[in-house]
């Protein structure tokens, strides 16, 4: 099917904390809705079946709960398929977004996947409902070709939103499309967790995935298309992830991903939004995911003296590393009940310092979530200290085996090469205990290969 998604450089307001009237918000709202409807059009040219739009691309963000009241629509819950605010206007008040963005699907014909904020008013006699009356919500919206809304997701995993409610129990929102069966719908912060994501793609058998985000990166480990292709390998699905647009603010990062196959954007330099399309193959679901553990042998040779291990800080967390020296060799290195290892041959020796990093713990900074990884990383310079460090470019090609005794069946192969592009791995998948990914010879210098746990039991 032909996909498209796009990556939003939204039109904020000035003073997002200041009260302004509902007639201003829809005014701010409605010039990203122009730039929405050129984008629908330019990819209905493209034969696009779907498109996708980031997380905050209509509202912006950093408002407070009572400044952002005025930019939020009502959209009833889960009134799946019932309401076409394109052609039923008058069902409901404060509509004006959730119409226009109908009304840009049935115009094109194409399946439509938008966030904005909505608001659901509360009793009082709801012990849950906030004291001004109301809930408020970072939602998610899919329209079908025809115009109806199909689905609602509300985000779950709020990341530092302090204008939003979490909804009571988590939304599992998914909608059919006559062209690839399911998608699955969830928001930015939620891939890291196992609610809703990991439980819905589980619970449906879904295939495919839309993925509103407003993303910043951070190397080494969570770039954004590093983990929305590493999410789509280890699940077995495709990802339509659309990213905003603001490199200041460090946000780039959108693509198509199947768990082989990838089209993606990332541009840290130029302003302006980005429309992706690309046609992608409909997985079945006769495909093996990589979760399922398979028997094998790990081969232990007999360890030569290892170098000096070292700590540093990498994604504020405190990684143990062992450097990786000389054009080839074998190193081990382990926290607490994970071990990682690494069999390496270095195409030519650069002047550039590589670190083999194992963590294995509870992660702290912004969002608590327990961690399990090894990790082969280009440090920032030739200290031991600049390991950890987010580097965007290399030279070194290196053939590896990369494996650890991972103690959690989710496991994420990130493999990113310099200028931050993606490629894939050789080899990967369980083998008795072990994760394994390898690679001969990389199609630019290394940036990062690692194996990114997520332990959801110990969060």
């Amino acid at each position: 099917y032909v996909a498209a998604v796009y990556e939003h450089e939204s039109i904020l307001s000035p003073s997002p904390a200041a009260l302004v009237e509902r007639r201003s918000a829809l005014e701010l709202m409605g010039r990203n809705l122009d730039i929405y409807e050129q984008q629908v059009l330019a990819a209905a040219r493209q034969g696009a079946q779907i498109i996708v739009f980031p997380e905050d691309g209509i509202h912006g963000f950093n408002f407070t709960r009572s400044s952002i009241y005025p930019y939020l629509d009502f959209v009833p819950h889960s009134h799946s398929g019932k309401w076409n605010p394109c052609r039923e206007p008058y069902l409901f008040n404060d509509t004006e977004v959730v119409q226009r963005l109908s009304c840009m699907a049935l115009k094109n014909k194409m399946f439509l996947v938008a966030n904005l904020g909505s608001k659901q008013p509360c009793e009082r006699t709801d012990p849950r409902c906030p004291a001004d009356g109301r809930y408020q919500y970072n939602t998610d919206v899919a329209f079908a070709a025809d115009g109806a809304l199909l689905a609602t997701y509300r985000k779950h995993n709020l990341y530092f939103e302090f204008a939003f409610d979490t909804p009571p129990q988590p939304d599992y929102a998914f909608f059919d499309t006559p062209f690839a069966g399911k998608f699955g719908m969830f928001t930015c912060f939620d891939i890291l967790f196992f609610e809703p994501a990991v439980n819905l793609i589980r619970q449906y058998h879904l295939k495919q995935i839309v993925y509103p985000t407003a993303w910043m990166n951070q190397l080494p480990l969570l770039s954004a298309v590093e983990f929305q292709q590493a999410f789509a390998t280890a699940f077995n699905v495709n990802i339509l992830a659309a990213n905003i647009h603001h490199p200041t603010l460090g946000m780039t990062g959108s693509g198509i991903y199947t768990p082989v196959k990838s089209f993606i954007y990332h541009n840290m330099e130029s302003y302006g939004g980005k429309l992706i399309v690309a046609e992608i193959p409909v997985i079945t679901t006769g495909y093996k995911t990589n979760l399922e553990k398979t028997p094998g042998r790990v081969s232990e040779k007999g360890k030569e003296q290892s170098p000096p291990s070292f700590y540093a800080e990498m994604m504020y967390d405190n990684f143990t590393f062992v450097p990786v020296w000389g054009k080839k060799g074998e190193l081990q290195v382990c926290a607490n009940t994970l071990c990682c290892y690494l069999n390496y041959q270095r195409a030519v020796l650069t002047d550039e310092l590589y670190a083999l990093g194992v963590f294995d713990g509870l992660h702290t900074v912004h969002g608590t979530y327990y961690v399990q990884a090894c990790a082969l990383v280009k440090c920032g310079g030739l200290s031991f200290s600049t390991c950890g460090q987010e580097v965007t470019d290399a030279t070194a090609l290196i053939d590896f085996q990369l494996w650890g005794n991972m103690s959690t069946p989710y496991i994420f192969p990130l493999l990113l090469t310099s200028g931050i592009t993606l490629d894939f791995a050789d080899h990967m998948g369980w083998k008795n205990n072990y994760y394994f990914l390898s690679k001969n010879r990389t199609s630019s210098g290394l940036l990062t290969a690692a194996l990114y746990g997520r332990w959801y039991e110990k969060d």
